[in-house]
């Protein structure tokens, strides 16, 4: 089978997670070249090659930062075709008792990392002829369950983030859509939920291969779009 993305440059935030790494070895198999970006140090066990540019130290709630490494990855690969904001995080908190710190917090992970990482990168991707941008919303960002109101709200700016961006890029060469999953199967929901069905989550593998679908040519007719991904939740 023909390789879905041979050619294409591909930057990935939150690089040296579950899923960015799951990601990652996805968009490699299809003839991508990859660029991780994660605020962490670069593991030991993650080595760059030709096709692959793990960059650590990149905090991408500062503008200058990921301005700085955009321009890392488009020197080295020569362009950026493609931007997926995997960068975020979690908490699970009733409201009455939580902190509004949270809040403060799950924007900057989830919403202030996505638009910041996108502003950064729209430049470059607008000069090429196939630009992509998508997103990791979440299933709470339609409707949101107990304990999740901070983290709900921010996924529901991505969201929205990702349909107006779509709506200002139509006529022009980049689409912009976002993946809302349930959830995932990491180490660490595992240890969180031990006694849950773990057969009925989203294998990282599987939602990379929603992502890279979307970074394709066949999705080329797809903007705008927040796509549910909830394995058997």
């Amino acid at each position: 089978m023909a390789h879905l993305l041979k050619g294409r440059s591909v930057v990935i935030t939150g690089g040296f997670g579950i899923l960015g790494r799951a990601l990652a070895v996805y968009l490699l198999e299809q003839g991508a070249r990859v660029a991780a970006l994660d605020l962490s140090a670069v593991p030991v066990d993650i080595q760059a090659s030709e096709d692959f540019l793990p960059l650590g130290g990149v905090d991408l709630t500062d503008p200058v930062s990921a301005g700085d490494a955009m321009a890392q990855v488009s020197s080295a690969f020569g362009q950026i075709d493609s931007l997926v904001n995997v960068a975020g995080g979690f908490a699970w908190e009733p409201f009455e008792t939580g902190a509004l710190e949270t809040w403060d917090r799950m924007y900057q992970m989830n919403v202030r990392t996505t638009v910041t990482a996108t502003h950064a990168a729209l430049p470059h991707l607008l000069t090429s002829a196939d630009g992509r941008v998508v997103s990791i919303s979440a299933v709470a960002a339609g409707k949101a369950g107990l304990g999740v109101s901070a983290y709900a709200a921010a996924k529901a700016g991505v969201s929205r983030f990702t349909e107006s961006l779509a709506e200002e890029l139509k006529a022009r060469s980049v689409t912009v859509n976002a993946v809302m999953p349930s959830i995932i199967d990491t180490p660490a929901n595992r240890a969180d939920m031990p006694d849950e069905d773990f057969s009925s989550w989203v294998a990282p593998s599987s939602l990379a291969a929603v992502i890279g679908f979307l970074l394709s040519d066949q999705a080329a007719v797809i903007t705008g779009a927040c796509l549910p991904v909830t394995g058997k939740v």
